[in-house]
């Protein structure tokens, strides 16, 4: 659409150029601005540049590293142990594994606002695609957080060097 739209742009853009260029005598050659179309496909004689938005998304694709998500962040209160064995505690959420891999680690943004960064060390029932479920130490204190939208980053591992 956005390629059919561009094309639409420069070609009545050219249009009015000509018509203003014929009614006055012409001495250098007429310089009309590039044009840059976005899109997926390559057209002969157009710059075409891709713009940097992730592939088409469901709630339940992989994060990648790096990969900024929209996610729905909750806090939860119980007491225990994690889905990988490690008593709750500060910094630990629960999320989708198969959005969010265990054992990594997430940075947490509601807006602007830098929440931290998190590991993800559990799962829930309720915990289903974009959801982070956060752990915080009183019930009062989850009450309070309640239901907010923000952003997720899957933080990439570091790599070994042998």
């Amino acid at each position: 659409m956005l390629i059919v739209a561009a094309i639409i742009v420069g070609a009545l853009a050219t249009f009015a150029a000509l018509s203003r260029a014929a009614a006055l005598p012409q001495l250098e050659p007429l310089r009309l601005p590039g044009v840059i179309v976005e899109g997926e496909h390559m057209l002969p004689g157009l710059v075409v540049s891709k713009p940097a938005t992730p592939k088409r998304r469901t709630a339940f694709t992989r994060a990648h590293d790096g990969e900024a998500i929209p996610v729905e962040i909750t806090a939860y209160c119980l007491s225990g142990t994690t889905r990988r064995g490690r008593w709750v505690r500060p910094g630990i959420i629960a999320a989708d594994p198969r959005v969010f891999p265990l054992s990594r680690y997430v940075e947490l943004f509601e807006g602007d606002n830098y929440l931290g960064r998190f590991l993800v060390d559990d799962t829930g029932l309720l915990i289903k695609g974009q959801h982070i479920d956060m752990w915080v130490p009183t019930c009062r204190e989850a009450r309070i957080f309640g239901r907010v939208q923000g952003t997720a980053v899957l933080v990439p591992r570091k790599k070994h060097h042998r």
